[in-house]
């Protein structure tokens, strides 16, 4: 059975078993708590994913970069790599502005939701998370693409600060002489081929690591609140939903289709193992390794361009969160009757377009940039506490469109290079 099969499965059966251990939280199994097992099942497979990923992206960034050669080609890829992020966030910011502007659901009956919604969340705790933060925040993309210290970055997870020393490493080791140049691309080249051996060992357990992080969440999160929850929050919910999806299900193929030139179905099912993965783990750089396993293994895109493209798109390509922001400051603007002009919208777009980048390396990074948005609009943090209870379902579905349209940027741009044998089967 193919692995975006098991994992289906593994879906359907972790929501089963979610729903119905929701109810009774001493549910024991063998002496061991259920949903603690649900949690150290879906952290152990989490961690196993995050383990790979540092040396993974440094070794394929090195060895991409190098394989390109001349400082025109890197140059070219680069250029076309930034102008298709910049172009598709741009795009899935402005369909969600349309969506929730059409909808409105912060208006219902013609009133403000904000007085309708029960607030349950400890606005306290959500505010002390964004405390502090703001506009000068986008700033600190710069500061941490330079990390004083390598080492330390990959320990903490700097994502931005790896590729960029990863970045100039590749393109210097292509410009010494030999028998050093060989000896390093061999050296690098074995641990990418290493790396990605271990990713499709780990990948083997995903459909158990799955179950693991659906069931925790589900039962966390209960039939009776969930209904409760689409009640009051519904019309945000669903405007969300339609936004992502015509993002994901009509811009993304177009552009598939009327640029690269292949077929979007293909894609899909090349995709599919990546995109449950984002789906259950919530987490673009947690996905990373799959990303690139079916992006060069199911679509045929080169290593040479994934390796630059995709671990680039996992930290500054965020189509998904963008849009999301977008929606969500618009929709508190909307709870609290507040009625935006034209130039004050467009303003949230590009906010919302930088945001999604600058911020992407810091916890609870939604929130933070939707917390400058409502700065800028006038609007308390406290606003915050109407979406929070939905966040994490929400961050499950966009997540998975970040992750499909770093592949639809990757498949795009080897086409665009030149690049054979790209979804020809």
């Amino acid at each position: 059975m193919k692995l975006h099969w098991q994992i289906i499965i593994a879906l359907g059966v972790a929501i089963a078993f979610g729903l119905a251990t929701s109810f009774e939280w001493d549910s024991a199994l063998l002496g061991f708590g259920l949903y603690s097992t649900y949690k150290f099942i879906g952290t152990l497979f989490l961690n196993a994913l995050k383990m790979i990923i540092v040396p993974l992206v440094v070794s394929s960034i090195i060895v991409g970069v190098a394989g390109i050669g001349s400082s025109g080609g890197f140059g070219r890829l680069g250029g076309k790599t930034l102008l298709y992020y910049l172009a598709t966030t741009f795009i899935s910011v402005t369909i969600g502005l349309m969506v929730v502007n059409a909808i409105e659901p912060g208006i219902v009956g013609g009133e403000p939701v904000k007085d309708q919604i029960n607030l349950t969340a400890d606005v306290s705790a959500i505010t002390a998370k964004v405390e502090g933060r703001g506009a000068s925040d986008v700033v600190e993309v710069f500061i941490r693409m330079v990390p004083p210290n390598i080492v330390a970055a990959a320990a903490d997870g700097q994502m931005l600060g790896l590729i960029f020393f990863s970045l100039l490493f590749g393109y210097f080791m292509a410009r010494i002489g030999e028998p050093y140049a060989g000896s390093q691309y061999s050296f690098w080249q074995g641990i990418y081929e290493v790396m990605l051996r271990i990713t499709l060992f780990v990948m083997k357990f995903a459909p158990i690591g799955v179950f693991g992080l659906v069931a925790a969440v589900v039962a966390d999160t209960g039939a009776e609140n969930f209904f409760k929850l689409m009640e009051t929050l519904g019309w945000f919910f669903l405007s969300v939903i339609l936004a992502l999806s015509i993002h994901m299900f009509v811009v993304m193929p177009l552009i598939l289709r009327f640029i690269a030139g292949v077929n979007p179905l293909r894609h899909y099912r090349a995709m599919a193992p990546a995109l449950l993965t984002a789906f259950s783990t919530a987490s673009s750089s947690a996905t990373l390794p799959l990303t690139m396993e079916c992006v060069e293994k199911n679509a045929g895109v080169s290593n040479r361009t994934s390796s630059f493209v995709l671990p680039l798109g996992s930290t500054v390509n965020m189509d998904g969160t963008a849009l999301y922001e977008c929606v969500a400051a618009m929709f508190i603007a909307q709870a609290y009757g507040l009625d935006l002009s034209f130039t004050q919208q467009f303003a949230i777009v590009l906010l919302a377009l930088l945001t999604s980048i600058g911020v992407a390396g810091i916890p609870s990074a939604s929130l933070v940039a939707i917390t400058i948005i409502l700065s800028y609009i006038g609007l308390p943090a406290e606003g915050i506490a109407l979406i929070f209870v939905v966040d994490r379902i929400l961050d499950m579905c966009r997540t998975s469109v970040n992750i499909f349209s770093d592949s639809c940027g990757a498949v795009t741009i080897g086409k665009l290079e030149g690049e054979e044998g790209i979804l020809d089967k």
